[in-house]
């Protein structure tokens, strides 16, 4: 089967809440798909249900001449690296000419060494990782934020813009995305824990949270989190975003350093991560972001549902 962007196959890693639907959606759009996960039963499932094929760990250097573009969406750096340079490594088995798409939420350091191992090769290094959340990945409609060359991109764009709607170049130096990433991502857990506190205070006070949610949204105060998340994970009980509490606190360690890096002061990001390696410590291994307003009711005393 041929794709839209010809007939070689794309290599998609790393199936799960946000990469299961984007590999649906890859799919759809009539790509040719090789999946790939350390789970390798749910590879062969899913290449199952959507016309895909999966390949096994013992399988990917005999596919890997045929492949021109690599997905990936892996926890971290680390599984990226793993994954490119470890043993059976794919940038020793890819061919020159070869683009790798990194949507991974990497640290932008690890991003640059890897593209530069990778254009030692001949090969094309992107950094797109995405926001929005596994509804976005499921209609497609993940903001898209992506660093590397504006050719690498061009080439890629096609396959990017059925996962987004939004695909924002953001700079040509490797790492680009990975940063707005994790910046991004820190604002968000700033408005998060802000909003569970400012509402534990009110409700200690006597002020009913949906109340005081629905004046938030029509204030200054309102936030994505006041927006979208309060009434739809933290009110209703659910907790349930799909992405979890130890991603967030890796994202906010990424970006704390970054800022680092740069010799940027940042004390107010500082305490929020303090806020949210708290809550991971005291959470289930599994527990979503969104957990960490039950973080802080629990230390006011209170309860917003």
């Amino acid at each position: 089967m041929s794709g839209p962007t010809g007939p070689d196959p794309v290599l998609f890693l790393g199936l799960g809440a946000m990469g299961t639907p984007m590999a649906t959606l890859l799919a759809g759009a009539g790509h040719d798909l090789l999946l790939r996960d350390v789970d390798e039963e749910r590879a062969r499932d899913l290449a199952d249900r959507i016309g895909a094929r999966a390949v096994g760990a013992a399988q990917v250097a005999e596919e890997a001449a045929a492949v021109r573009t690599v997905v990936l969406m892996l926890p971290d750096s680390a599984a990226v690296e793993a994954v490119l340079l470890g043993e059976g490594g794919l940038l020793a088995l890819l061919t020159a000419g070869s683009t790798v798409v990194d949507m991974s939420s990497s640290r932008p350091a690890s991003t640059v060494a890897l593209a530069a191992a990778a254009g030692e090769r001949g090969i094309a290094y992107v950094d797109a990782p995405v926001s929005g959340g596994v509804a976005r990945a499921k209609d497609g409609s993940l903001a898209i934020m992506v660093g590397g060359s504006p050719d690498a991109l061009a080439a890629v764009r096609p396959l990017l813009e059925v996962m987004g709607g939004d695909v924002t170049h953001v700079g040509e130096q490797p790492g680009a995305g990975h940063a707005m990433k994790a910046l991004n991502n820190l604002l968000s857990a700033v408005g998060m824990a802000a909003a569970s506190e400012v509402l534990s205070v009110g409700a200690n006070f006597g002020l009913e949270p949906q109340v005081m949610l629905d004046v938030l949204n029509r204030s200054t105060g309102r936030n994505q989190a006041t927006e979208v998340k309060f009434a739809k994970f933290v009110l209703s009980g659910a907790f349930d975003s799909g992405f979890g509490m130890r991603l967030m606190v890796k994202d906010l360690r990424t970006a704390l350093e970054l800022a680092h890096e740069t010799g940027t002061p940042v004390p107010l990001a500082a305490s929020c991560l303090e806020e949210w390696t708290a809550a991971g410590r005291s959470l289930p291994a599994d527990a979503d972001h969104t957990h960490i307003a039950a973080y802080v009711e629990r230390r006011a005393g209170t309860e917003l549902r």
